[in-house]
């Protein structure tokens, strides 16, 4: 691979482990609320029945996907998802506050006996959505990647199944052990939580130009993806907005004294 191929597969990468550390933090505290009123050996066995689960869905949600990746309408469904997750989240993030409000119901309700089983196979339920969420994400964010000398998987490039891979695998270690740690970074900086979900809408908008110039519409010129303006705009605001979500946001330290 060449400088140029590994900096674009490194910043998906890099993106992957901020969007994938995010989702693990929600998916984790959603079964973490699951798994609460079960005595505690069984909730670390329900726990390791999910952690299971959740690498066997992620690897079939990828086998699937790998086949249908370079269908155009696939392509334009991964860039409304990655749009909206954008969106909904900033929304309600920045104008609704109300990230917290599942746990806050979760709190609210009584307590009551759990079955095992019945939790879970609502565990692995959970784990299904999850492995969906986290592999579309991946999916959209590495298929506008170029093409590696690597034997293509499926319908996949190589190169882009092995990131997409990683980041699923990344996601399941982030979800049963580094979630808190992540939540405890996106304390300390919480403009790091805006920034990761605008660099999401932005590779969203990468992706439907990536959409747009696919041969069956040819809305936008098929040489347009690739061509120089377009790469250098595109990693130009991607680094803009990391940065500003790590300068602008500062720390919690001092709110923290106060």
């Amino acid at each position: 691979m060449d400088v140029q191929l590994l900096l674009e597969y490194g910043w998906v990468l890099v993106v992957l482990v901020l969007l994938e550390g995010i989702l693990a933090a929600d998916n984790a505290l959603v079964l973490a609320i699951m798994v609460k009123n079960l005595p505690e050996a069984q909730r670390k066995k329900a726990l390791f029945y999910g952690l299971a689960g959740a690498f066997v869905f992620r690897f079939i949600s990828l086998f699937i996907i790998s086949f249908i990746v370079d269908v155009w309408q696939v392509q334009a469904i991964g860039a409304v998802y990655l749009l909206f997750m954008s969106i909904n989240h900033l929304a309600r993030k920045v104008w609704l506050k109300k990230e917290n409000s599942a746990e806050n119901k979760a709190k609210n309700k009584p307590k009551r006996n759990a079955s095992f089983w019945g939790t879970v196979f609502k565990v692995e339920l959970a784990d299904i959505a999850f492995a969906v969420d986290s592999i579309l994400a991946a999916v959209a964010l590495a298929v506008t990647l170029p093409d590696t000398p690597l034997p293509s998987i499926g319908g996949l490039d190589g190169g882009k199944f092995l990131v997409i891979l990683t980041g699923g695998l990344i996601g399941v270690v982030l979800m049963r052990i580094a979630a808190s740690a992540f939540v405890r970074l996106l304390k300390k900086r919480p403009g790091l939580e805006v920034a990761a979900f605008l660099i999401v809408g932005w590779v969203g908008i990468k992706l439907l130009v990536y959409t747009l110039a696919h041969p069956a519409l040819s809305i936008l010129p098929e040489e347009f993806p690739e061509s120089p303006i377009w790469k250098v705009t595109f990693y130009v605001v991607l680094v803009l907005i990391a940065l500003g979500g790590w300068f602008l946001s500062g720390t919690t330290k001092a709110a923290e004294s106060h």
